[in-house]
């Protein structure tokens, strides 16, 4: 079996896809957009070949590349890719090289927010309000004829990118002219904002069946996390899956992964639960951002990466999540913008919850912070598991209170 990856050096953990297709005996080629002296070894040594390109999204580079592995044999069986950015390039590049995969249309429809709600509130799945608008003018109309608060978001975005919150015409205004409204055409989606519980809902799904299924939830939601300095954000996957009160959740899931044709693919999907009962966000055909496979396996004693592949290479799957634990992560932001200093409460947390916590990244005294809302991993974070789903957000409450960064 022979599997082209896109991207298999960066980010980080594409390498973990490189690793898993290896482990269930794949041929792994490596299609990348840094020359290949620049592999660091662990990546070098898993890949049975590579082509450099200039640019990973590039559909013309990116075809050019894999006819001439094509050419060179063995036979090409899949074409790969695991991140929202090159989901559509590898669509394209499949279509126009033959090789079978999740078709561009299925791809367009999970990248396209406006025609993705469309689509889905078709045939009944309960969607927000939302309009396609490329224009401060056509923002407006869709304002007034729905009201405030809204969402403004980019139509192909991935997470809270790009995304405002808007609670006035002021508001509005302010977003379409950082976002260069008034001066060029560019495509966004518009919807009205629902309060409520946040969360999303992952699957691994071989011939269109789900073999896998993870639901996690935010603490606050995704909007307020990445706008509020002082709030340590948590996201946290429960292995509760089986209670009652997620059985709307995972009928919802496979619902929309129905609809939409979506084959032999890892799913992302997010949604809402408030007021108005549950609603659907969102849903990409990729894994979720934020190493949570990392958190799937460690919270389930198996190899989500390897389950992956396998289902790519051979449509099986074999491993069982054994939901041991919940499992979750904290990010410990600095308390301004400027040069680390340090950290107070690290040996403190260790000693209340060393045997809990497997992942702990603080980075270097002396590097630069990121800004609030570069993302939960771009600031410390700390991931912990615990076989009771309330002691480990207890456990993630603590440390995000007495874990400090501190920068100047």
């Amino acid at each position: 079996m022979h599997v082209i990856f896109l991207a298999p050096h960066f980010p980080a953990n594409q390498r973990e896809f490189v690793r898993a297709l290896k482990n269930v005996g794949a041929h792994v080629t490596g299609i990348g957009d840094a020359p290949a002296a620049y592999l660091d070894d662990e990546v070098k040594a898993m890949l049975d070949g590579y082509e450099y390109v200039r640019n990973v999204t590039d559909a013309d580079e990116v075809t050019h590349a894999t006819k001439r592995i094509q050419a060179r044999g063995p036979w090409v069986h899949h074409l790969e890719a695991a991140v929202e950015s090159h989901m559509l390039c590898a669509a394209e590049v499949r279509e126009r090289t033959g090789i079978p995969g999740l078709s561009k249309e299925a791809v367009v429809l999970c990248r396209d927010k406006f025609v993705m709600k469309q689509f889905l509130r078709e045939r009944g799945i309960p969607c927000a309000a939302n309009a396609a608008v490329s224009t401060l003018a056509e923002a407006e109309a869709f304002a007034d004829e729905v009201g405030f608060p809204l969402i403004l978001k980019p139509r192909d975005g991935a997470g809270a990118q790009g995304t405002y919150r808007l609670d006035s015409l002021e508001d509005l205004r302010r977003a379409a002219l950082a976002e260069g409204m008034d001066k060029h055409k560019r495509f966004f989606t518009m919807e009205e904002f629902i309060s409520g519980h946040e969360g999303f809902y992952d699957t691994l799904t071989v011939d269109g069946e789900v073999v896998f299924e993870g639901i996690c939830h935010y603490y606050p939601g995704v909007l307020e996390a990445m706008r509020t300095r002082w709030i340590s954000p948590q996201i946290v996957t429960t292995n509760r899956v089986d209670a009652p009160g997620y059985d709307e959740v995972k009928a919802l899931g496979r619902k929309v992964i129905r609809e939409m044709s979506l084959t032999t693919t890892a799913t992302h999907m997010e949604w809402f639960y408030g007021p108005r009962g549950l609603s659907f966000s969102e849903i990409g055909a990729r894994p979720p951002g934020c190493t949570l496979w990392d958190i799937y396996c460690a919270a389930n004693d198996f190899d989500l990466y390897s389950e992956w592949a396998r289902g790519v290479c051979w449509s099986a799957n074999e491993a069982q999540p054994s939901r041991r634990f919940a499992s979750g992560l904290v990010s410990i932001r600095p308390n301004q913008d400027g040069i680390i200093q340090g950290y107070t409460g690290v040996d403190a947390i260790q000693e209340r919850h060393g045997e809990n916590i497997y992942k702990l990244h603080l980075p270097q005294p002396g590097s630069p912070t990121n800004p609030v809302e570069a993302g939960y991993l771009a600031h410390a974070y700390v991931f912990v598991r615990h076989p009771d789903y309330d002691v480990c957000r207890q456990i993630l409450d603590d440390i995000g209170q007495n874990l400090k960064m501190w920068a100047e």
